[in-house]
């Protein structure tokens, strides 16, 4: 990076629905590659955009922190602005600040927020709702789900809760908090607005592959009955097991990154944001 650059550091929501995750591919369509394709086509040169995350396929965003360094000349709202223009209408910026020179949307992360979002109404199997829950069909006790998401959080050995692990760092993580919460559709023309069914969230400071999903799922077989509640302290205490085995991940269309977290000092606030109606 040189004087004549400046790095941007990018919100962003998509629908992950139509992407082969996050990772740029060579015959694959990904959030990634839809970026650099962009920023590509507004700045005249190859340049890679760097996320946060890797969100699997399937998996949706509404707070993915990305940066890319561009030509100085480029203030956050004009990039913001003209991304929005080219990009195609499942990928939106959300939002653009200038970030340190070093910033590192991955790295420099204090903790991500993720959502999961359970449908258990009649409602929720609208095609409209569909397509980002999951519907497991099946009675769950919310006492059970609160109970299972007050035991996950603190520091644990999430490795049974994982697809593949990363030796390099272990599997222990810390959960901040997890809890669920009722999940309830827009009002509309409705006098108050409809329950869909539950949201569970969870902030950590790092997961593994697949963690959240494997926890959502684990926790709905648990409330619906079809696995004992003493399962959940033996999977974080030793680990799955031909006797214990882990239940399947929850599906991911119903998984949100929500929120990434950065030291107060990492944006500059003199900078403009580049938020709807900024100037």
């Amino acid at each position: 990076m040189t004087s004549e650059e400046t790095r941007l550091a990018l919100t962003l929501h998509y629908d992950g629905g139509a992407f082969f995750g996050w990772q740029a591919q060579r015959e694959e369509r990904t959030v990634q590659g839809e970026l650099e394709a962009a920023v590509r086509r507004l700045t005249g040169s190859p340049r890679t955009v760097m996320g946060s995350g890797r969100t699997d396929r399937g998996v949706h965003a509404t707070g993915q922190v990305a940066a890319v360094t561009v030509p100085a000349q480029w203030s956050a709202v004009a990039f913001r602005n003209a991304l929005n223009a080219v990009l195609p209408t499942d990928v939106w910026v959300r939002e653009a600040r200038a970030a340190g020179l070093k910033f590192h949307p991955r790295y420099d992360a204090l903790a991500r927020t993720y959502a999961y979002y359970v449908g258990l109404s009649e409602a929720a199997r609208s095609p409209f709702v569909r397509r980002w829950c999951w519907s497991p069909r099946r009675h769950v006790e919310r006492r059970l789900l609160d109970w299972a998401a007050a035991q996950i959080t603190g520091e644990h050995s999430f490795g049974a809760f994982a697809k593949t692990g990363q030796p390099e760092r272990g599997p222990r993580c810390v959960v901040r908090s997890a809890g669920w919460t009722t999940w309830k559709a827009p009002a509309g023309g409705q006098s108050r607005a409809s329950a869909l069914g539950l949201e569970f969230t969870i902030t950590a400071d790092r997961y593994l592959h697949h963690m959240v999903r494997y926890l959502v799922g684990t926790m709905v077989e648990i409330a619906g009955g079809a696995r004992p509640a003493a399962d959940l302290a033996g999977l974080l205490a030793e680990g799955a097991s031909a006797q214990r085995p882990t239940s399947p991940p929850a599906p991911a269309r119903g998984l949100f990154l929500t929120r990434v977290e950065y030291p107060e000092t990492t944006f500059d606030p003199s900078a403009e944001n580049g938020r709807d109606g900024a100037r």
